[in-house]
């Protein structure tokens, strides 16, 4: 039986052998055949696969959205290109919404190290300290 080891494969991925299992009990690659001694064998494709969802998590799609996405790319669900325009579209308006929550927490912080008189105050005195425990501005 030809193919992969899990860590032939977590190797040519420069992923953990844990994330391939990961993978497998998501769903997201299929368990392989086994050898006649029990190794599983991965057949080749699964490298573009892991590849697939490492690129598609990078752009910030979760893993049941990569579910699908695989599942258009490799031909066994059927993906018309509207609904992955949609599909994107939304992700990039997650995205921006994401953006949006990180700058508040920015200027938040921001404007509590400037209130932030810095060494000899006392912990009680501490304006970032008091925000977190007292919700004092």
């Amino acid at each position: 039986m030809k193919g992969l080891t899990r860590s032939q494969v977590a190797k040519a991925t420069n992923v953990n052998i844990e994330t391939i299992r990961y993978y497998e009990r998501r769903g997201l690659i299929s368990e392989p055949p086994r050898s006649d001694v029990g190794y599983r064998m991965y057949p080749q494709e699964v490298i573009q696969d892991i590849e697939f969802i490492k690129r598609a998590q990078d752009l910030g799609f979760m893993l049941e959205e990569i579910k699908d996405l695989l599942a258009a790319s490799n031909g066994d669900k059927e993906f018309h290109s509207e609904e992955m325009l949609e599909f994107a579209s939304g992700k990039i308006e997650e995205i921006e919404k994401k953006i949006r929550d990180l700058n508040e927490m920015k200027f938040l912080l921001e404007g509590l190290v400037e209130k932030c008189p810095g060494s000899g105050v006392p912990k009680s005195q501490c304006p970032i300290l008091k925000k977190l425990s007292e919700g004092e501005n």
